[in-house]
């Protein structure tokens, strides 16, 4: 009996020794790390619901308004910040990822309603859903670029065509969109039109290419503000001596290099260039109808965004990369209520000014007159 308690006793205490080694080696940092891999040894496992190579063509740009090849380049693009690491796993791979945000932004609908089409909870698309946002942002500046002077000519030769006005390189206006707002600044984001909104400036060329974007405002917020408060001062500063303008509604001031509308033109030249002026920004608004089209989350039919204004902001900008990786891909918009061909044309109607609004107050008109003498009369 006295040798078997010693035998347990030796026992016992080897492994009691074992242990605090194992303890002392690892220390308390390096048990966390060795209980997580325990818990995770059998992570996650999410099984694709869509297969690429075998889904119709069309059926893939009516859900996620990109066909098979753009699909699979924007997935090989954001592979490297959609991998889940070892530590948080989650099992959905990054074609996943991509495929259940473009049904998202696309279709408009609820996150519940999307998670359950592509086989995951809410949760964890509200973490996809962040987690693609972030990774598409990265690329904000290989996808919305402004035109560089090397493409002056071929920027001006387009909105020449159009409505027949030289040197112009763009066309800017605001659309609001639609989101709950924060509670202690619910009346910073009502609109004119009474509903809540984040007020979104853009530039635009002929070809319907979103070239500057700037969704930090909310709907409460006058254009010009807006305008001063971003980048377009700068650059178009920048490329005064190449003689270019902006084209801009009367929300907006009339400057060296933005040239708005006369209010209320006495001349035959002032209404030909109203004309013409007209007719070369409606440009803006066609993409604006565009793009709220092909991602429905931004239109009023798809509800109001309910996130957080910063939130929205992104949601907008990855949008607006979309649209433009759509242009460049030359993507067809097809919808399944569209005609026979698919193909639809999505217009913004051109809104007349309210007679409540202020207008900006005109910092340049010499410039302006100088224009229509030299290319109206």
């Amino acid at each position: 009996m006295a040798v078997t308690s010693a035998a347990v006793t030796s026992a016992a205490v080897r492994i009691i020794t074992a242990g605090a080694i194992h303890h002392w080696l690892l220390g308390p940092i390096g048990h966390r790390q060795l209980g997580h891999l325990r818990r995770c040894r059998n992570p996650p496992v999410y099984r694709l619901l869509v297969d690429l190579l075998t889904m119709e063509e069309r059926h893939l740009i009516i859900t996620y308004r990109f066909d098979r090849a753009t699909i699979q380049e924007l997935c090989t693009q954001l592979v490297p910040d959609l991998i889940s690491p070892i530590r948080h796993p989650t099992g959905i791979p990054p074609e996943g990822q991509v495929l259940s945000v473009l049904h998202f932004l696309a279709s408009g609908s609820f996150q519940t309603t999307v998670a359950m089409a592509s086989g995951m909870s809410q949760p964890m698309f509200s973490n996809v859903l962040s987690r693609v946002l972030c990774a598409l942002l990265k690329h904000v500046r290989s996808y919305i670029v402004f035109p560089q002077v090397e493409d002056l000519a071929t920027v001006k030769g387009d909105f020449y065509a159009l409505g027949h006005i030289p040197n112009i390189i763009g066309a800017i206006d605001g659309t609001h969109v639609a989101l709950v707002p924060p509670r202690r600044s619910e009346q910073v984001y009502r609109n004119r039109k009474s509903y809540h909104s984040m007020d979104v400036q853009m530039v635009c060329l002929a070809d319907q290419y979103i070239s500057q974007v700037n969704a930090m405002f909310p709907g409460s917020v006058h254009d010009a503000y807006i305008l001063w408060n971003s980048s377009i001062p700068y650059v178009m500063g920048q490329l005064q001596r190449h003689r270019v303008w902006l084209l801009g509604d009367s929300g907006y001031p009339n400057l060296s290099w933005l040239l708005t509308s006369v209010r209320n033109p006495r001349a035959r030249a002032e209404e030909r260039y109203n004309e013409a002026h007209g007719w070369t920004r409606r440009v803006i608004k066609r993409t604006f109808g565009l793009l709220k089209a092909r991602f429905r989350c931004l239109h009023m039919t798809g509800g109001s965004l309910f996130y957080s204004p910063r939130k929205v902001c992104q949601i907008i900008i990855a949008c607006s990369m979309l649209h433009n990786l759509a242009l460049r891909r030359q993507v067809p918009f097809l919808q399944e209520d569209g005609p026979d061909d698919g193909v639809v044309a999505a217009v913004e109607p051109v809104e007349p000014v309210d007679s409540d609004e202020e207008e900006a107050e005109e910092e340049d008109i010499d410039n302006r007159e100088s224009a229509i003498q030299q290319y109206f009369q």
